[in-house]
C-alpha cells in the first residue's frame, strides 16, 4: 500500500501524539512545545497587523492565511515561546489542507497529549482562538 506523500491530519495528529508519549513528564512536553515554536518558519514583519491578529490570546498570535479551497496554507506565529510550540502543532495538522479536511477535522491532538488539562486558561482559551479561526477561515473557503 502505497502512502500519499504527506501525512493526513488524522496521521499528522497520532504523530504528534506519538511524540509526546515520549516524554515522561510536563517539564520535557514543555520544552519541546519550546523547541518546536523556535523551528517555526521567519514571518514576516509587515504582516504583525491587527487585521492577522488573533484575538482571545493573552499573548500576540498573528495568523495569515493564503491559497485556496484545494489547499490552504497559514504562517503563524506569537510573542510568547510556548504559544509558538502550539501553533507548530496546529500548523502540523492544518495547514497545507483542503479547506473541506481542515472543517472536518477535530483537533484531537489537545486532548491526546493532554494539554487541555496543562494549559493555563488563557492559554487554553488561545489555543480555541487560533482553532476556531482557522476553521472559520475554511469555512468561509468553502462557501465562497
Amino acid at each position: 500500500m502505497t502512502h500519499p506523500q504527506e501525512p493526513t491530519a488524522a496521521e499528522a495528529q497520532a504523530a504528534i501524539a506519538e511524540e509526546f508519549g515520549f516524554f515522561g513528564d510536563w517539564t520535557e512536553r514543555y520544552q519541546y512545545l519550546i523547541d518546536l515554536g523556535r523551528q517555526l518558519p521567519p514571518f514576516a514583519e509587515a504582516n504583525k497587523t491587527e487585521e492577522h491578529r488573533v484575538h482571545g490570546c493573552q499573548s500576540m498570535v498573528w495568523l495569515v492565511p493564503s491559497g485556496d479551497a484545494a489547499r490552504l496554507h497559514f504562517e503563524a506565529t506569537s510573542d510568547s515561546a510556548i504559544v509558538s510550540g502550539l501553533i507548530a502543532l496546529v500548523l502540523r495538522v492544518y495547514s497545507d489542507r483542503s479547506a473541506r479536511e481542515i472543517v472536518d477535522t477535530e483537533p484531537a491532538f489537545v486532548q491526546e497529549i493532554g494539554l487541555a488539562k496543562h494549559l493555563s486558561p488563557t492559554r487554553s482559551n488561545g489555543l480555541a482562538a487560533m482553532l476556531a479561526r482557522i476553521k472559520a477561515y475554511a469555512a468561509e473557503v468553502i462557501a465562497g
